[in-house]
């Protein structure tokens, strides 16, 4: 049923002024009373103005009139009418007499989007009734209105599904076929059974429609349910079925005059294709006035839930469920789905997820305006679902949303009464999607001896799990980017994984490194440094000893090793990898000296990652390379660098050659500049590496030599 209609079906009986009452006045009385909203409007209305305010009794009367001509345009969604005259009652003080004109009016200042008037309303409803949590839930929505419109919902896309949507109401979508090809909803467009107009909607009586798809995914025009007993003059709408749609449920809301007769639940058994027996009623109910409707069922059909006003709820519509036993050919007694879905607002319009999670829409939890969709996850085997949460926008609008029912992983549709494209407020079917997640790959190539160089021109190879493979050549910056093709489509697409290989001449090639979008629900963007070993030497960095000495130094200046743990992460981003880890000395001193001296600087580097950090031992070779192989730097005039100076653009500095840290180049500075002297000389005193192999196999390499572990004593100096 419409929204609007299911939760005032409850409403009748509201408390009339006691005195002897003019004819204007009991004419908008009875016509209130009947929930004939539509009329009752202007009859309440004309009351009001024929009402004087000559006694406290007149002033009464005449703010009772203006409360339920609010209350007439609330019911049948004229929100900014209906605000103008729960203010005429805030002016008579009707507050007085029932504080919910408050509430009420901030309700439609919330739908209208003036937050400030609603936090006023409901600040001032919560003095007067601090006990209902009514008020807490709308300063909690006006709160925390920003984090439910900027969601990650707001990717989703929705858009009005015009083939089916009249100017009458269309609402309550369902799917009625394993292939889900075929829509069910309730309409109350001109062609529906009948001639009356509903008093409480302004519309004619609702009737349950038909759409199907055609092979280019459009919906057909829509169509009257075929079968006898479904379809009457009274409201029907908002189905249901069971996993083999061969079971419907539905909703019917008669209308009998003098009678209160709340909604009810009929069950039909399917006769073929679209078409559907005489249908049953469910005996849910202990008395004809309460209301039952909006069914969900379970796969097998003998779980249902649905909203109800059932004597022990915990305020206006309740989830409730029951449960089917064949043996006895009757449903149990309901039961309450307890206070973790229900409020003391109205829970209404369940539907299952694919997942077994239950959608349902409510207005007694903080949100966006009027019924919110929530999404409460089922836990367990058992049919109990917690944690509900507000499925923000633009699911959900500052009007109410209803009735969510997935199609696809990635689509759906729900019912909605924002604002259409002709300015009304009114019951459409909307369909949501989730575009395709977005990504792209951005690869940069640095040297690994000096991750500040970037390497252009390296080839960059991208094999997909899916089969596809591309390539592309770095730019002088190191970088190569990809995120769509000529073609418009992207390069990484949703549910895949992607191996990138880089590779260059004189460079070791770069191990795969790997990325996927395999589970992602949002876009990303995928950077990855890769780094190209060069085929010479690494440099590591710096390692330091006391003089004459091979324990690795750790003190205020420097963890040596912290610098060998550059190596540890190196073996473990190449697995295949076996290096060379050479050790070498300054000048001064014997060259036999420095030769053992290299050799136990070497096997300490060794003993510290095999034994502390656990490296498999074949995969280092230590060696000692003594004094002779000075190490080459970077000079201009009488300045030195490590590395080669670059401008901010990554370009060489000009004036800077490279050269050789031989012993003559170094005394040249022993008169002259001690500190640079003693610098060069720490320069030569290094450890680097040579990658030996990077084809290691644990399973046929040799035994590490016990010798790499032993420590020669150093000669005399």
């Amino acid at each position: 049923m419409t929204s609007k209609f299911i939760i005032t079906a409850f409403f009748a009986g509201v408390a009339v002024v006691s005195y002897a009452q003019p004819k204007v006045v009991q004419d908008a009385e009875k016509m209130y009373v009947s929930q004939n909203y539509c009329d009752a409007a202007d009859k309440c209305a004309l009351a009001y103005s024929k009402l004087q305010r000559k006694s406290k009794t007149a002033k009464k009367a005449k703010a009772e009139m203006a409360f339920k001509t609010a209350e007439s345009y609330r019911l049948t969604e004229r929100f900014r009418e209906a605000t103008e005259w729960y203010e005429k009652a805030i002016i008579l003080e009707y507050y007085n007499v029932n504080p919910l004109v408050y509430y009420y009016n901030g309700e439609m200042y919330l739908v209208l989007n003036e937050t400030d008037k609603a936090r006023k309303n409901y600040e001032e409803y919560k003095k007067l009734a601090p006990e209902d949590t009514r008020g807490d839930v709308g300063l909690e929505s006006v709160a925390r209105r920003d984090s439910y419109v900027n969601t990650i919902s707001t990717k989703l896309k929705v858009e009005n599904e015009s083939k089916i949507n009249t100017k009458s109401f269309d609402m309550a979508p369902m799917f009625g076929d394993r292939k889900e090809m075929i829509m069910y909803f309730g309409s109350s467009r001109d062609n529906s059974t009948g001639t009356a107009r509903d008093p409480r909607t302004c519309e004619k009586y609702m009737d349950i429609w038909i759409s199907e798809l055609d092979k280019n995914g459009n919906w057909k025009e829509p169509v009257l349910i075929d079968g006898e007993g479904i379809n009457t003059e009274d409201n029907e709408g908002t189905v249901a079925f069971d996993g083999r749609g061969k079971t419907m449920f539905f909703t019917r809301c008669p209308n009998l005059k003098k009678h209160n007769l709340g909604c009810e639940i009929w069950v039909s058994e399917s006769k073929g294709k679209n078409k559907w027996g005489t249908p049953k009623k469910l005996d849910l109910k202990p008395h004809d006035s309460l209301t039952v409707g909006h069914p969900a069922v379970s796969e097998d059909g003998r779980f249902l839930i649905f909203a109800s006003d059932l004597p022990g709820g915990f305020g206006g519509l309740d989830l409730w469920s029951t449960t089917y036993d064949k043996k006895s050919d009757s449903w149990s007694t309901p039961k309450n789905l307890g206070s973790e879905i229900n409020t003391s607002g109205n829970d209404v319009f369940p539907t299952f997820a694919k997942n077994g999670d239950l959608f349902y829409a409510t207005d007694g939890k903080p949100g966006i305006g009027g019924l919110d969709i929530f999404r409460a996850t089922k836990q367990g085997e058992e049919n109990v679902w917690v944690n509900p949460v507000n499925m923000g926008s633009p699911i959900n609008s500052a009007n109410n949303d209803y009735a969510l029912v997935e199609h696809t992983d990635r689509t759906g549709y729900f019912t909605s009464e924002r604002k259409s494209a002709n300015g009304e407020n009114k019951p459409d079917i909307y369909k949501y999607e989730i575009p395709p997640y977005v990504f792209d790959l951005k690869v940069i190539v640095n040297d690994m001896n000096d991750k500040t160089t970037k390497i252009a021109d390296a080839k960059v190879v991208v094999t997909a799990s899916t089969g596809d493979k591309w390539e592309g050549y770095t730019n002088k910056q190191g970088v190569i980017f990809w995120d769509k093709k000529p073609t418009g489509d992207r390069y990484l697409n949703e549910d895949a994984s992607y191996t990138i290989n880089v590779s260059k001449e004189g460079y070791h090639d770069a191990a795969g490194s790997r990325v996927t979008t395999v589970g992602l629900k949002y876009d990303q963007n995928f950077v990855i440094d890769l780094a190209l070993l060069p085929k010479k030497p690494i440099r590591l960095p710096e390692v330091r000893y006391a003089l004459a000495k091979w324990d690795l130094l750790v003190d205020s200046t420097i963890n040596s090793k912290d610098s060998l743990n550059f190596v540890y992460d190196l073996l473990n981003e190449y697995p295949g990898m076996v290096l060379e880890l050479s050790s070498h000395t300054d000048s001064r001193g014997s060259n036999v000296a420095n030769q053992v001296l290299s050799e136990n600087r070497a096997h300490k580097c060794y003993e510290y990652l095999v034994k502390e950090r656990g490296v498999d031992p074949r995969r280092i070779v230590p060696v000692g390379k003594g004094e002779g192989d000075p190490r080459y730097v970077f000079r201009k005039g009488d300045n030195f660098s490590a590395n080669l100076p670059k401008d901010e653009e990554g370009n060489a500095q000009e004036g800077w050659v490279e050269v050789r840290l031989t012993e003559a180049l170094i005394n040249s500075y022993k008169a002259k500049d001690k500190a640079l002297f003693e610098m060069l000389h720490q320069w030569n005193r290094r450890t680097e590496g040579r990658v030996i192999t990077l084809d290691f196999n644990a399973e046929t390499a040799p035994a590490a030599p016990a010798s790499y572990l032993e420590f020669k004593k150093v000669p005399k100096m």
